[in-house]
């Protein structure tokens, strides 16, 4: 489905949005239910990502397919190597099976684990036969995906002898993986990190409880670019979140000061209101530990007409697409003067903004989200717009409620 959203006639904004639960949260929780029967969720995420993972935990199939669903790839890969007497091949779209899995098959291998290729080395589909592990001791670079690390965090205390993980090197998206052990505590099950080291010891059972999963900051990000924006004066509520946040791309809160949006925290809310116009000349800032928020911030800068300089995103060459191509392939059309490397990206000063351009998504849901704001400067097409239901359902609901008109194309 491809559309076209037309400008916003009312720039001033007030609306409530509620937003569904962090899908990294929910996706860790998923494995740790499986993992520990006691748990419940609430305020799961809808997001194809954990409906995905959710069919994955509950087939008896052989072939689990997970589709473009990175994170349940990476989570899955551990999971299924601990699950006795349970051999999968697991696979996903032909992106997923271009992505790469080697650095954590080969940690899972160190330990014990009977993981094969099916097809290109290091790449999915895999063949995960499950077993027995006692093995407790292991090293991992600590500047790949936190995804890799995550994955072998969530089953290190059903390990019998719990897990130790040596971070090789620099340590990158730090707020991912303390992501994770924040939920570990939560459910009683101890773990520590200090320095490199990440030790988590077994547990055999835990008490029953209730999580509630927060709402996700990473799809709060688009309201910020929208409120970035609009009009002086307008506001968005956005619920359910907490002051206290376990998810890295919080630091939205502190980021988007920078474009005059301010953000006060109620009961189980966030206000982001616009309060001043955008100052700022160039927004220099290192986002090692959220780089899912990047595309968002490259195209409010754009929008708003200032520079930036935006390092720490390594990452991102691997996700759905090649996210740094795919910006610098996008925002050109729209008249931006954009440059990249392997891990930043550099945008000058943007005298104006092309109308009717045709934003290509790549089969990334981040790339439609994050540029469906331009509506309120001028008219612009997403293509294969339903691309955003892998993290977002109902983002366009969203964008309508707002007041951004949409046409099917």
């Amino acid at each position: 489905m491809d559309i076209l959203l037309n400008v916003l006639k009312d720039k001033k904004i007030k609306e409530e949005i509620t937003i569904s639960g962090s899908k990294s949260e929910s996706n860790r929780l998923l494995i740790l239910q499986n993992l520990f029967p006691e748990i419940l969720i609430e305020n799961l995420s809808d997001s194809d990502d954990s409906v995905h993972m959710q069919h994955a935990l509950s087939t008896e199939d052989e072939v689990v397919d997970i589709g473009h669903a990175g994170t349940a790839m990476r989570f899955l890969t551990s999971y299924f190597a601990v699950k006795e007497n349970r051999e999968v091949v697991l696979t996903g779209s032909q992106r997923m099976q271009n992505r790469p899995i080697e650095i954590l098959v080969n940690a899972l291998k160190d330990l014990g684990a009977e993981i094969s290729y099916e097809d290109k080395v290091g790449y999915p589909p895999i063949r995960i036969k499950g077993k027995k592990i006692t093995k407790n001791k292991v090293q991992i670079n600590g500047n790949v995906s936190s995804q890799y690390i995550s994955s072998l965090l969530l089953i290190a205390s059903k390990l019998e002898n719990g897990l130790t993980i040596e971070l090789l090197g620099d340590i990158t998206s730090i707020p991912y993986i303390n992501m994770t052990l924040s939920l570990l505590h939560q459910l009683g099950i101890k773990a520590t990190f200090n320095g490199n080291i990440i030790e988590v010891l077994p547990k055999t059972s835990i008490e029953k409880q209730t999580v509630v999963v927060e709402s996700d900051w990473s799809s709060a990000s688009y309201f910020y670019s929208i409120i970035a924006s609009a009009e002086i004066g307008s506001s968005i509520q956005l619920t359910a979140y907490k002051k206290e946040s376990l998810q890295g791309d919080s630091c939205l809160a502190e980021i988007y000061q920078h474009f005059g949006v301010t953000t006060s925290f109620g009961d189980n809310c966030i206000t982001l209101k616009k309060e001043t116009a955008t100052t700022q000349k160039t927004l220099e800032i290192d986002l090692k530990n959220a780089p899912d928020i990047a595309q968002t911030i490259a195209v409010t800068c754009f929008s708003e007409g200032i520079s930036c300089n935006l390092t720490g995103l390594h990452t991102l060459k691997i996700k759905e697409t090649d996210r740094l191509e795919a910006l610098k392939a996008e925002l050109t059309k729209l008249g931006a003067i954009i440059s990249v490397t392997d891990k930043s990206l550099h945008l000058e000063k943007s005298s104006g903004i092309e109308e009717n351009v045709a934003i290509k998504t790549y089969n990334d849901h981040r790339m439609a989200m994050a540029f469906a704001p331009l509506a309120l400067k001028v008219p612009i097409k997403i293509l294969n717009a339903e691309v955003v239901t892998k993290s977002f359902q109902k983002f366009w609901d969203d964008m309508q409620q707002i007041g951004i008109k949409i046409d099917k194309l």
